[in-house]
């Protein structure tokens, strides 16, 4: 009986977690990688990624496209300006802490995302209220049928990019990062890409000691702002 409790008290665990499965262009569903299931019998647009399980050392290689983050089979075209809806996990339960989208460079699907300069396109935290109590992009996300909805910045340069999104659950004494990188094509006549200011590595940008979680957010009852680490949401 107690082998059977710890199983579904670790099965609870998992399903509690989880990440990006899936997105809408427009009106196109676009399935992503399936964790657990064989991954040489999928081909999707996103990288590889093997479990619902977050990456908890910020300094780890697989916080830019999660583990193992092996190259994405197909690509999806997208145009600049075009609204994106991403799709969690209906288990995903982690309503406390902010929801980041990313995008980087990626000609021909074989940068290194650990490598790559990455620029924020997307991001919202803390909406209203107190960090243990209040609402967070992360809630607003589980009641809005677990849907993150973003737009690709409408005079970015045509070509190929990783799109990264994430979620940071902030209910534990620290912080769970939660990631997926999906390939894209950005198509139209846009020219502009990100200067160096508002650029970031991936591992790089966080680390454990940032005020954003240095202490848990139960142990700050009374704080009402909070700022996501790393550099401003680039628009163009």
């Amino acid at each position: 009986m107690k082998y059977i409790l710890t199983l579904s008290a670790l099965a609870s665990a998992v399903l509690a977690h989880g990440g990006v499965t899936g997105y809408k262009f427009g009106s196109t569903y676009v399935k992503g990688f399936t964790p657990y299931n064989d991954a040489s019998k999928q081909k999707t647009i996103q990288r590889q990624w093997s479990t619902f399980n977050p990456i908890e050392q910020p300094n780890s290689p697989s916080m830019a496209c999660n583990t193992p983050g092996t190259l994405a089979a197909e690509s999806q075209s997208v145009a600049a300006g075009s609204q994106v809806q991403a799709q969690w996990n209906n288990g995903y339960s982690h309503d406390i802490g902010p929801i980041v989208v990313w995008m980087t460079e990626c000609p021909s699907h074989a940068c290194t995302p650990s490598a790559a300069k990455w620029f924020k396109i997307d991001e919202s935290g803390l909406l209203s209220g107190t960090l243990p109590k209040g609402n967070w992009a992360s809630g607003k996300m589980i009641k809005a049928n677990y849907t993150w909805t973003f737009d690709i910045p409408k005079a970015l340069k045509a070509g190929d990019y990783l799109l990264r999104t994430e979620s940071i659950a902030m209910h534990s004494t620290a912080p769970q990062f939660y990631m997926e990188c999906a390939q894209l094509k950005v198509t139209g006549s846009g020219m502009a890409t990100p200067p160096a200011n508002y650029r970031a590595s991936i591992p790089g940008v966080y680390a454990l000691s940032d005020p954003a979680w240095s202490q848990p957010v139960w142990a700050r009852q009374q704080e009402t702002s909070f700022k996501v680490p790393g550099p401003s949401v680039w628009k163009a």
